[in-house]
């Protein structure tokens, strides 16, 4: 039986940047709210297990308005001080700004900032310093992209329209950690108010909190599973195995879909087709003649990659009771479109599945999403991940690139290339996935195609829009994403992949 013929069939339709601005931002501010969390403030979204512990949780603490501050101490060199390459700055150059006071919090390893309108965009400047867990060490001011909201599901959508949906940063992966600080700076217009402070050209959004974000411990080497719910015991975990949308390709509960050679990706997507991969081959006797006709109008070996190793959900460790529980599936697969993550280059390998667990509930939790927004990540080893449920296979609708979600996939590289350059091996791995995924739909690396737009701040809603098949974010919305350094290097992924495929 082929491992892909589950995609065949599945193709019904369903509604299913990260950049920072270069602004100026005061140093020295301080909270009016307490140092220490109310019960409120320190709302927390987890999963307790029987045991007591939580596999993962989000801390969700509320920003107050800042107020300029005379220095604590004198600038230090040292890192441990929270006072490092501060300098305070005069009240005429403070604009709207709100943070929080540095405090002590439960340990968590990702952060970001939301607001309560997802059409709301924060111009402005978001830092954050945190100090890592079990130490008196806190990190330098770090920058947070704040131009998020173009990673998103298009307009129109049901899960654009859930209600649940935050306006949101990036994503800032920072280690294990227990102390934060945060501060968010409106950007100035260039004029000053009575007051003397600096004017913002736009007001902060509304209902501002940091999200702190525990992705929990590694999960425990699994296996297939074993010990499954019985029938008509339903759970989340257990309705994903139901759907088995990748039992085709391997055992359902494994944590990686195996590689296989091109030609056996070849006799595969043949078989799928209902073809040979030769038409002299007698092997199969399933063949009529129809498919014996279609084969011999066929004859050219079909264009595609061979199939990369996938960790799936259940091998980076997915809570599947996070995600709603259905799956939502576009018409083909057209086009990819590259993106950074924009959480940082500061995390090991072995580290990934950690920092996908906590990009996964920030985009559930957090954001309002209704799953992780891209289709697949790729960390900076050349290891490549499931991302949005529904099987690596399929044309899944995911929420990466605001307006051209349709017909399309998304992959992110895990780190931020703004000026750092993409490690060669993750830029070979985008090579070899769209190698694969794009020849099972069909499609040419190093072409063109055109997908209608679903509305975005480059192309009108209803737009057809032609597109380099692999394009950066950039190509379908005014962003920065995937960053100028990863950008630069699609070239060079469109060209191998092609390669792979045969071409």
């Amino acid at each position: 039986m082929s491992r892909i013929r589950g995609m065949r069939g599945h193709l019904a339709s369903s509604i299913a940047v990260t950049c920072a601005a270069a602004l100026a931002l005061p140093a020295a501010l301080s909270s009016d709210a307490a140092a220490t969390p109310s019960a409120a403030e320190r709302r927390t979204t987890g999963n307790a297990t029987p045991g007591g512990t939580t596999p993962g949780s989000t801390q969700s603490l509320p920003l107050a308005p800042l107020t300029p501050s005379t220095p604590r101490t004198p600038p230090s060199s040292s890192p441990s001080s929270p006072s490092s390459g501060d300098r305070t700055l005069p009240p005429p150059a403070l604009a709207s700004a709100q943070g929080l006071a540095r405090r002590d919090v439960r340990r968590f390893s990702l952060v970001g900032v939301v607001w309560d309108d997802p059409d709301s965009e924060l111009h402005g400047r978001v830092q954050v310093r945190t100090r890592a867990t079990g130490t008196t060490t806190w990190s330098a001011w770090q920058d947070v992209d704040t131009h998020n909201h173009e990673h998103a599901a298009d307009p129109d959508t049901a899960e654009r329209a859930s209600g649940r949906v935050r306006g949101s940063t990036a994503p800032l992966w920072v280690g294990d950690s227990d102390g934060v600080e945060v501060r968010v700076q409106g950007e100035a217009d260039g004029r000053t108010g009575a007051d003397g402070r600096a004017v913002t050209a736009e007001p902060l959004p509304k209902g501002l909190h940091v999200e702190l974000v525990d992705p929990g411990a590694e999960p425990p080497p699994q296996g297939p599973e074993v010990n499954a719910p019985p029938p008509g015991v339903l759970t989340a975990e257990s309705a994903a195995a139901a759907s088995a949308v990748n039992a085709e390709l391997a055992p359902i509960g494994a944590t990686e879909i195996p590689a296989l050679s091109q030609k056996e990706t070849r006799a595969d997507l043949l078989e799928t087709r209902g073809e040979e991969l030769d038409p002299t081959d007698t092997t199969d006797t399933a063949g009529t003649a129809d498919t014996v006709a279609a084969s011999a109008n066929q004859r050219a070996k079909p264009y595609i990659g061979a199939r990369p190793r996938i960790v799936t959900r259940r091998g980076w460790g997915a809570d599947e009771g996070l995600r709603e529980s259905n799956f939502s599936y576009t018409k083909t697969v057209k086009a990819v479109f590259v993106h950074h993550s924009a959480s940082g280059n500061n995390y090991r390998c072995a580290q990934a599945p950690s920092v996908i667990r906590s990009i996964y509930r920030y985009h559930v939790k957090s954001s309002g999403w209704r799953d992780i927004g891209y289709n697949f990540l790729v960390d900076k080893c050349g290891n490549i991940y499931e991302g949005r449920a529904g099987g690596v296979a399929k044309p899944v609708m995911g929420a990466h690139t605001l307006g051209f979600n349709s017909k399309s996939m998304g992959i992110a590289v895990l780190g931020s290339f703004g000026k750092a350059n993409p490690p060669a091996a993750s830029v070979k791995a985008v090579a070899k996935l769209t190698a694969w995924k794009l020849g099972l739909y069909g499609a040419n690396p190093r072409g063109k195609t055109y997908l209608k737009s679903g509305g975005g701040n480059l192309y009108r809603k209803g737009k057809n829009v032609r597109l380099n098949v692999i394009s950066g974010h950039r190509d379908g919305f005014a962003t920065e994403c995937p960053g100028g350094r990863l950008y630069a290097k699609l070239g060079k992924a469109r060209a191998t992949s092609a390669r792979y495929q045969g071409r």
